[in-house]
């Protein structure tokens, strides 16, 4: 009886006007919220999808020339496109018109060479900025429908997206696919894939590229020398730093202030301060006017923030050692060098904070 009185009581409640207008206006609410955000969603997905209307005309030209007319259309018309390109859908229309092209030129024209390298990076350059990194590693396929002659200064352009995004993710893709298609690998793909492992602190990944360029006789420059010495400096490995070293001084005979800084930091870990004296020493002796003017500043990062930098990669045991290290030697290299008559007015006010990070 009382479970035939509840539901009795809960009809009568359904079927009152308070109720039913309440919910009546709660669906139709949500009926419209849900109605406007398809509307919103299909006008979005509406504007990615209409090409852009110089791509579009572009494409349509193209297209009746090669299956209308049967005959190629102006190279013009081709890099107009490709320069014209602003949206993903863009792209697809220029990948298909490529695709039509290459297909004529051997159908047709009995040419069965790709087009030349040129295109291909201006191809990979605005699938970038388009945001079409999809079809951009397609352009880097050695056997393509696209008639594109890959490069690695195609790649180039897709691994500059990487670094100003911090991708590695994108970066492990287009190394695998740099392998696949033997491509060589460049000086300039080393400034680049070094760069994106140090800003994204992949110490494993920088050495695991970096004995693939070796291997493969790359003659690294400067840049990529500073950023690995400088990454192994900054995570306290003086073994790595070392063996680093060495493969800079086979090709390289002067230091840079980056890879002397490197050297210096490195002999400050094996608590050789007088050592690293002599090290900024001579880097004050050779450099050029413009670069001795940054000395004062890697000085003073090596004080203030190199340091905590290192304690930052260290376990609970080595931190308090080396911190009490690292203090007491910094503060000797300093004043040694003060002593020789380094000119270089240097704030040792953070060297008191090694300490409070080693606790």
């Amino acid at each position: 009886m009382q479970a035939v009185s509840n539901a009795r009581r809960i009809s009568r409640l359904l079927q009152s006007p308070i109720f039913l207008s309440s919910h009546l206006r709660t669906t139709e609410q949500s009926f419209l919220k849900g109605l406007a955000h398809r509307n919103y969603s299909s006008e979005v997905d509406n504007v990615e999808a209409t090409p852009t209307e110089a791509v579009k005309d572009l494409y349509d030209k193209m297209l009746e020339s090669v299956k209308v007319k049967r005959s190629m259309p102006p190279n013009a018309w081709l890099w107009s496109m490709i320069s014209n390109c602003k949206h993903h859908h863009d792209i697809s229309l220029l990948f298909d018109i490529l695709q039509n092209l290459r297909r004529f030129r051997l159908s047709n024209l009995r040419i069965h060479d790709d087009f030349n390298c040129n295109l291909c990076r201006e191809v990979t350059k605005a699938c970038v900025h388009a945001g079409a990194l999809d079809f951009g590693k397609k352009a880097l396929w050695k056997h393509n429908v696209y008639g594109l002659a890959p490069s690695v200064a195609s790649a180039h352009h897709i691994l500059n997206y990487a670094k100003n995004n911090n991708d590695t993710n994108l970066l492990v893709e287009v190394m695998k696919l740099l392998k696949r298609n033997d491509l060589p690998l460049q000086p300039g793909t080393a400034d680049i894939v070094f760069g994106i492992c140090y800003n994204t602190d992949e110490w494993e990944l920088i050495n695991k590229y970096a004995k693939r360029f070796v291997k493969a006789g790359v003659k690294l420059r400067q840049t990529p020398f500073e950023t690995w010495m400088k990454f192994a400096a900054k995570r306290g490995d003086t073994e790595s730093l070392w063996k680093i070293e060495k493969l800079r001084s086979d090709s390289m005979k002067q230091h840079t202030l980056a890879t002397g800084f490197s050297c210096a930091k490195g002999l400050l870990l094996e608590r050789k301060p007088s050592d690293a004296v002599a090290i900024i020493q001579v880097l004050n002796q050779t450099l050029s006017d413009a670069k001795k003017s940054g000395m004062k500043g890697e000085l003073q990062k090596l004080v203030s923030e190199w340091p905590l930098e290192v304690l930052k990669h260290k376990n609970d045991d080595e931190r308090k050692t080396l911190a009490d290290s690292l203090k007491s030697d910094i503060l000797a290299m300093v004043t040694e060098l003060l002593d020789t008559g380094l000119e270089a007015n240097i704030s040792l006010e953070d060297l008191n904070r090694i300490e409070e990070v080693a606790q």
